[in-house]
């Protein structure tokens, strides 16, 4: 029996596709910012601070890139409240994609503060500044220049990760085509253009790092 392609149903609900895809947006975009910030701090506190601290990251690093995003996504949102910690599927998923987001940049960021020359550590101390203007001015800025492919490569991936977080109920673009194909049951028109909204969505990100890094790094060289 042939199977006749009915992409109709799928493009009447495309306003579901579009905000679950604007969703995405929101969720990556937050979950990038946080996971740098965090990835910053892991980074300059591997390479630089005390043996303790440095130690207390590398556990959570190696916990966090050992075991499956989504066994980290249950454990957050179903794990937490036994302990008496409720919170939403989308502010689990925005937590759980922060401390994973994270965990990678740290990794990425260290690498790229070690392969700061140490004469140029030592030239910013040498002329009085202090250690927190010598990490931002000598050592954050080329390391994030030395590693942001990497880094860029690491938030796409995380964009498309979000995927995951339907499994909790998360309202993003994965979660509103299971909705769509729940009420359809046209599963092949919904998810091929699903797929291609993520090609989409991947491609921008990569153009608009692409464009970050051009204003940050390349402009008025």
């Amino acid at each position: 029996m042939a199977y006749q392609f009915q992409f109709g149903s799928v493009f009447a609900g495309f306003d579901q596709l579009l905000w679950g895809a604007w969703l995405t947006v929101v969720l990556s975009a937050a979950g990038i910012a946080l996971g740098l910030a965090l990835g910053i701090l892991g980074g300059w506190g591997r390479a630089q601070g005390p043996r303790w601290l440095a130690w207390t990251i590398a556990v959570y690093v190696e916990l966090i890139r050992n075991t499956p995003f989504l066994v980290q996504l249950f454990l957050v949102f179903f794990g937490l409240p036994s302990l008496g910690i409720r919170m939403s599927a989308g502010s689990a998923a925005l937590l759980t994609l922060t401390i994973n987001t994270g965990a990678y940049c740290t990794e990425i960021i260290r690498a790229g503060i070690e392969a700061v020359p140490r004469g140029q550590i030592e030239a910013g101390r040498a002329l009085g500044l202090t250690r927190f203007h010598v990490f931002r001015f000598l050592i954050l800025f080329p390391a994030l220049r030395t590693v942001y492919p990497a880094l860029a490569s690491q938030f796409t991936l995380m964009m498309l990760a979000t995927s995951v977080v339907s499994q909790i109920s998360a309202e993003e673009l994965t979660f509103a085509a299971n909705f769509m194909q729940s009420r359809t049951f046209r599963s092949f028109e919904i998810y091929a253009v699903v797929t291609v909204m993520y090609l989409v969505l991947a491609l921008a990100f990569r153009g608009f790092f692409r464009g970050i890094h051009w204003l940050a790094f390349e402009r008025g060289r």
